[in-house]
Parts: structure tokens; sequence; C-alpha cells
């Protein structure tokens, strides 16, 4: 074990450094820091040991308690999704885990821990009348009709986001073969689409 100050925020920035090295994504990294800070401000908040030797399960527990009873949305103020939660264990338990491989603690307090389920989410499809209707709103007078039918019917048979579509250049679509290269995907890996004729 390294003769290190073992205090947390000492170790979400040595964390932080380390996913930057690595080659994580900024959205990825922004949002381990702003977990693993929430949760430096739970322990904080509750007179707990902010000593990383010093957490144990109990304190993870607890927290996770906090999460699924007591903590609320910044915005709406309505608690937090299962899925929010799990996104939280998750965190800390990768963030655990990275202070195991380099040696600060010989065990995790997470390792028994496990992620709390959440219910699958169902992603409800678009209905013909509704398509119809996106598809109506396209059309305009100013002479983007086009471009914007072409954007909807894209989104609609690709599945891709929206943040991938507007990084789209034009020497990444090849409509001889029916694809698009997508470069800036989530995770920052590239990947080909498939893209049908009417597109």
């Amino acid at each position: 074990m390294k003769n290190s100050v073992l205090e947390l925020e000492n170790l979400i920035q040595g964390f932080k450094f380390c996913c930057q090295t690595e080659g994580k994504s900024p959205k990825t990294i922004d949002w381990y820091t702003t977990f693993l800070y929430k949760f430096l401000a739970f322990l904080q908040f509750s007179n707990f040991a902010t000593d990383a030797a010093q957490i144990n399960k109990e304190v993870i527990r607890a927290f996770i308690l906090y999460l699924q009873v007591e903590a609320k949305t910044p915005r709406s103020k309505k608690p937090l999704s299962p899925a929010t939660v799990q996104g939280y264990v998750r965190t800390l338990k990768s963030f655990f885990s990275w202070v195991v491989r380099e040696e600060y603690l010989s065990d995790s307090p997470t390792v028994k821990i496990p992620v709390p389920k959440a219910p699958l989410k169902v992603i409800n499809t678009f209905t013909h009348e509704q398509i119809g209707k996106l598809a109506q709103a396209c059309y305009s007078s100013n002479g983007n009709s086009c471009r914007n039918l072409t954007i909807l019917l894209l989104l609609l048979d690709s599945g891709i986001r929206v943040s991938e579509l507007v990084n789209i250049n034009l020497e990444d679509v090849n409509l001889a073969e029916g694809w698009i290269k997508i470069k800036i995907a989530k995770g920052g890996k590239e990947r080909v689409v498939p893209v049908g004729s009417v597109v």
C-alpha cells in the first residue's frame, strides 16, 4: 500500500487525471467527477470520514440509501431515478477499483455491494400519424424543406443521436453503398451506420 494521502478529494483528482490519460471522453470524466464530489459532499454532511481507508461497505450502503430515499434532482427536485442511482453505484465501483489498482487500498469497500436493479425502460416508438405530423412540420417556405425532411428521415431510419448527426461531414456519407460513418459516437468510438435508399 502506498504511503500517500488517502483524502478522498485528492484521490478523485488522481482518478480524473488517470481517466484523462486513458482517453476517456470529457463527458464521461465530468459524469464521474460530478458523482464522486456528490459522494464526498454526502460524507462531509453526514460526518463520515473522508479518508478512503475509513470508508467501508456500511458507508457505501448509507450513501445508496440516501440516493434512493432522500436525494433529489437539482432542477426538478424529484427523487432520483433507479437508473441514476445505478450510475452513482457504478461510478463508485469504478473509482474504488482504480484506488485498489493504484495500490492506495488493498480492498474496495464496494466489492460486495451489488448494483441496485432498475426497471428496463422501453422507449415508445412513433406512430404513423406522429411521423406524418413530423414530416409535415419539415415543410417551410424558406427553402429548407428538403434538408429538414432528410434530417428527420435520417434520424428515424438510422437511430443515430442528434449530437452524432450534427457532426456528419459530406465525406462521411456513402450513398452508393448505403452507409454513414459516425466519427464522434458515444464513448468516442467510430462506427458505420447503414441508411436506407429513401433517405
